[in-house]
């Protein structure tokens, strides 16, 4: 019996070749939403408060298995933003939905929407000169740590750096790289914009240390790069936490202790019919804040962490030997046992994170127990 053709069932993006022409890799569409509430709402009685909190809180995580989505606080950090969505996902067409549906809510009537950032994951122009090839894989897929800080910009080039050659501005950007390496704690995520919106770029950095990245923007000025920059503002500076916490940071009585006793409880979600994923076939799904991939091996489901734990790689995407019960990252060698998520081969020194699968009246369900 010959190998299945695994496929995907997620949304279907423009793929874009590697540099060898190799293999074709997904990008990512990413959007960072600021909003701002309306005074008026914070006179409106407590009860009616937390009742619209709790409506705008379920209509947003009813969007967590179509995208990966992190909240940020910008409360006491901005004066023209409170709350910062931060949304990942594979086409632009759930990132409208989120946005009307929030406009649809009754907080969201109280809601503006005073920055929106539209951007796209792609390989970046300029050589890594330590770290070749792995850093460019890395710039596809956009995976939030748990930082507590994440200071975003937009970012637009003078046209005079467009017109020197390929050859000087990968000089220059050497240095630019040198000083970002010496800021280790400090994760940059490059983003592109060109067509998309107003900026060419949307960078966000993430880090436990803010000085640390005060530290590293200011060392970046001195750089000849540096001279080259047309606009890098508005900075926002952002705390991670989690939902109930930053609607809670925006007034009102508190829903996070409610929501958060809920969350120590098992996770799950249904991913659909049964025979919407024959043997042979995969898809993905978000799950908790996680993008995990579904595996159909000979009429066994099994499900991953779709992101490769050596550089993000998506798994869904990779070769399946239905006889080993394995899949092979499609970036580098990496091999994994899909039954637990282990390493078997290859380059990854870490397992990836398993999740569990159950069948229901023919559904699939995916989730996470209780810790």
């Amino acid at each position: 019996m010959g190998r299945p053709s695994f496929l995907t069932k997620s949304p279907q993006t423009a793929p874009q070749p590697a540099r060898d022409g190799s293999q074709l890799v997904k990008r990512q569409y990413v959007r960072f939403a600021f909003y701002k509430l309306f005074p008026e709402w914070r006179r409106l009685p407590r009860e009616e408060q937390a009742d619209q909190k709790r409506e705008l809180l379920d209509t947003i995580k009813g969007f967590g298995r179509r995208m990966l989505l992190r909240p940020y606080s910008t409360m006491g950090t901005r004066a023209d933003a409170e709350l910062l969505l931060w949304q990942i996902a594979e086409s632009m067409e759930p990132f409208q939905e989120l946005a009307t549906a929030i406009m649809s809510t009754r907080m969201g009537g109280y809601l503006d929407l005073t920055y929106s950032y539209l951007s796209q994951t792609k390989r970046s122009i300029y050589e890594i000169r330590d770290k070749p090839g792995e850093d460019e894989m890395e710039r596809l897929v956009i995976q939030p740590t748990e930082a507590k800080y994440l200071f975003v910009y937009p970012f637009i080039k003078t046209r005079p750096w467009y017109h020197m050659t390929q050859h000087t501005r990968q000089g220059i950007m050497d240095e630019h790289i040198v000083v970002g390496r010496k800021y280790p704690s400090v994760k940059l995520n490059t983003t592109y914009s060109f067509g998309l919106d107003d900026q060419e770029f949307v960078v966000a950095f993430e880090t436990d240390e803010p000085a640390d990245f005060l530290d590293l923007v200011q060392e970046l000025r001195e750089t000849e790069s540096s001279l080259y920059t047309l606009s890098d503002t508005p900075l926002f500076s952002c705390i991670n936490m989690s939902l109930p916490r930053a609607l809670d940071s925006l007034g009102g009585p508190a829903i996070t202790v409610e929501e958060e006793e809920e969350t120590q409880e098992e996770v799950w979600l249904d991913w659909g019919p049964v025979d919407e994923l024959p043997p042979g076939e995969t898809a993905t799904v978000y799950l908790d804040g996680q993008q995990v991939a579904l595996f159909n091996v000979d009429g066994d489901i099994y499900a991953l962490s779709n992101r490769c734990s050596h550089a993000r790689g998506p798994l869904a995407e990779g070769q399946v030997d239905e006889y080993e019960c394995t899949v092979v990252c499609p970036w580098h060698y990496a091999k994994y046992d899909l039954r637990t998520g282990q390493v078997v081969d290859g380059v990854a020194s870490a397992p990836v994170p398993r999740f569990e699968v159950d069948i229901r009246d023919g559904i699939i369900w995916v989730g996470r127990k209780a810790q």
